[in-house]
């Protein structure tokens, strides 16, 4: 190996490692859970994702600029720890797509979940008013799918309007948010 190939494996290497670094920072500077702690009203997902529900989001991109709005209509029903949320997308374009989570309350406020479009299981803890949601979803597009990443954060308004912020990455890279606001009859 001669003299420039090695410069340039480590300046790779470099890069690499201040990207991760600063990931990780990223990371670490963000809100916890626990941070909410206090708030009230207290968020159980199978009290909340209980019943039917409707909920109301946009999807914007990188720019903010709002790419696509879109309709839930939801039914949760729980049997002790074990819970299934029915999701029914209708976007603004005409197109549908469903997704059936399969829900477990580990308690003190973990959850976990599965679905057929997420990749693996799903990560959830609540504390306080708030929940943060974390999954790999594969996402299809014009005819190939992607793995992207999903950082989710729900906020118990009231008995009756839960917002949520979801922020969509790939390798770390924000590539815009879904902003929903649920509403239960």
């Amino acid at each position: 190996m001669n003299t420039m190939n090695v410069t340039r494996s480590v300046q790779r290497l470099a890069v690499a490692a201040a990207a991760a670094l600063a990931t990780l920072l990223a990371a670490c500077a963000g809100p916890q859970v626990d941070d909410y702690a206090r708030e009230t009203p207290k968020l159980v997902l199978r009290d909340y994702f209980n019943g039917p529900m409707t909920a109301h989001g946009v999807f914007t991109d990188r720019s903010g600029k709002v790419a696509r709005r879109f309709t839930v209509r939801m039914v949760g029903r729980w049997s002790g720890n074990e819970g299934v949320l029915e999701e029914d997308f209708t976007y603004s374009d005409g197109q549908t797509e469903r997704r059936v989570w399969r829900l477990t309350d580990l308690g003190d406020g973990r959850y976990t979940g599965r679905a057929a479009d997420v990749l693996g299981e799903a990560q959830g803890r609540a504390a306080g008013n708030a929940l943060r949601w974390q999954y790999t979803l594969k996402l299809p597009v014009d005819g190939k799918t992607y793995e992207v990443q999903f950082d989710d954060w729900m906020y118990l308004m009231d008995d009756k309007v839960m917002l949520n912020k979801a922020v969509m990455s790939k390798f770390g890279l924000r590539l815009g948010e879904v902003t929903l606001a649920f509403h239960k009859p």
